[in-house]
C-alpha cells in the first residue's frame, strides 16, 4: 500500500467537556489532526504552531473571552475558515456571528453527520482539504479529488460509497465494525447493521467489477481492506 496524505487540521474550542471529547474523537475516526481546547488562553499559540486548516469556535465560552472575541482575534491575521457553534439560533446572532468574520454557523444541538459535511464544505471552498491519494493493490483512492479509480478507470461511487472505502484504506489493517463505521460515515452509533451492509455491498460490486476482491468480512462481521 502506497498512502500520500496530508490531513487537514482542525482547532476546536469548545468548554463542554463531554462535547469536545465527542467531536474530537468523531474527527479523528474521519482522520481529521484534531487540536481540542476547553478555552481561548492558549489560541495564538495554538494558530502559530497548528496554522490550522479550520477553526471551529463555541460561542458562549465560560472562561476567558467568548467566541465572537476568539474570531475577532484570528481575523486579525488569518482567513482561515471559521465556523461557530452555539446554542443560539435568532437571526441576529447569526448576524452577528457573521459580521465577526465566521463563514458558517451550527445551531447546538445538531447531527454530527450535518458538522461533518459542513465541515468538508468550508474545507472544499477553501482549498485546503488536505492533498493526497491512497493507493491499495490496483484501487487509487484521490482523498481530495473524491475519486476513486480501479485499474486506472474511474469507479463511479456515490459520496456515502466514497466515504466508506476511504474510511477503510485509511486504516488498512484496521477492522471496522459496523458500528465503527456507523461513527465514521455517518456520525452516529445508533447500531443500524443494515445501512452499512446495504452500502458496502454496492460498493463491493462496483469495485469487484473492475478486479479481484479487496474488501473482506471477517469473522466478527467487520470489514477490511485487504490487496
Amino acid at each position: 500500500m502506497d498512502v500520500s496524505c496530508d490531513p487537514a487540521r482542525v482547532l476546536f474550542v469548545e468548554d463542554d467537556t463531554s462535547l469536545r471529547e465527542g467531536i474530537a474523537s468523531v474527527l479523528a475516526a474521519h482522520e481529521y489532526e484534531v487540536h481540542a481546547l476547553s478555552e481561548g488562553s492558549e489560541l495564538d499559540r495554538v494558530m502559530r504552531s497548528v496554522a490550522p486548516d479550520l477553526v471551529i469556535l463555541d460561542v458562549a465560552l465560560r472562561a476567558g473571552p467568548d467566541g465572537f472575541e476568539l474570531a475577532r482575534t484570528i481575523r486579525e491575521a488569518s482567513d482561515v475558515p471559521l465556523m461557530f457553534l452555539t446554542a443560539a439560533d435568532a437571526a441576529e446572532d447569526r448576524i452577528r456571528g457573521f459580521e465577526f468574520g465566521a463563514d458558517d454557523y451550527l445551531v447546538k444541538p445538531f447531527p454530527i453527520a450535518e458538522l461533518l459535511a459542513r465541515i468538508r464544505a468550508l474545507l472544499r471552498r477553501s482549498g485546503r482539504t488536505g492533498s493526497g491519494s491512497i493507493t491499495v493493490g490496483d484501487l487509487v483512492v484521490d482523498l481530495a479529488g473524491r475519486r476513486v479509480e480501479r485499474a486506472g478507470v474511474e469507479v463511479a461511487l456515490t459520496p456515502t460509497e466514497f466515504d466508506l472505502i476511504a474510511t477503510l484504506v485509511r486504516s488498512p489493517r484496521r477492522t471496522w465494525s459496523k458500528r465503527d463505521l456507523l461513527v465514521a460515515v455517518w456520525g452516529f452509533a445508533d447500531y443500524r447493521a443494515h445501512l452499512v451492509e446495504v452500502h458496502m455491498s454496492s460498493l463491493r460490486r462496483k469495485l469487484e467489477a473492475a478486479g479481484p476482491r479487496l474488501i473482506y468480512t471477517e469473522r466478527n462481521g467487520g470489514y477490511v481492506v485487504r490487496a
